[in-house]
């Protein structure tokens, strides 16, 4: 055997280990079985306010829509869309979510900060028995919703 035959061989030899060892290390089942996150979603919604319904801004603030980032850069919610299925919408108005955060949206009146914005409304928006919250973006496309209440699908996302 002469050298160059000698090094083929074991350059041949080592791809196929490696290309063993990466097809043990990340089995193509696992891949495709691990549930996909939107890299904005909405990811929780508390439609009824706790105790009793008085339009108070204390129980409006405790009607809550969490938007929230998945991923590790900010994202410009600008211009960005949260509404019900009767048509109440509350639009971003100069916000960034950071990367890894997430902002909750009350429905009553307060100081927005980087955690908590207001919709500064006076009647309550989300609807105890069904509805849905519908998040899009800037250029009106959906981003997810969540419904509750439709015929048993409480917490269904569309994406």
């Amino acid at each position: 055997m002469t050298v160059s035959t000698t090094a083929r061989r074991l350059t041949a030899a080592a791809l196929t280990t490696a290309a063993i060892t990466a097809a043990i290390a990340v089995p193509a089942s696992a891949a495709d079985h691990r549930p996909h996150r939107q890299a904005v979603e909405i990811s929780s919604v508390q439609y009824d306010s706790p105790g009793w319904d008085n339009r108070s801004n204390r129980s409006l603030n405790n009607e809550w829509v969490e938007i929230t980032n998945n991923t590790r850069h900010s994202v410009n919610l600008d211009g960005w869309t949260l509404s019900d299925e009767d048509g109440h919408t509350y639009t971003f108005d100069h916000y960034r979510l950071a990367g890894r955060s997430t902002v909750r949206v009350h429905t009553g009146t307060g100081l927005d900060t980087r955690r908590d914005v207001y919709q500064d409304r006076r009647n309550y928006v989300w609807d105890n028995d069904s509805d849905t919250a519908t998040l899009r973006n800037d250029h009106g496309r959906l981003i997810d919703s969540d419904s509750w209440g439709h015929r048993g699908h409480h917490g269904h996302h569309h994406r």
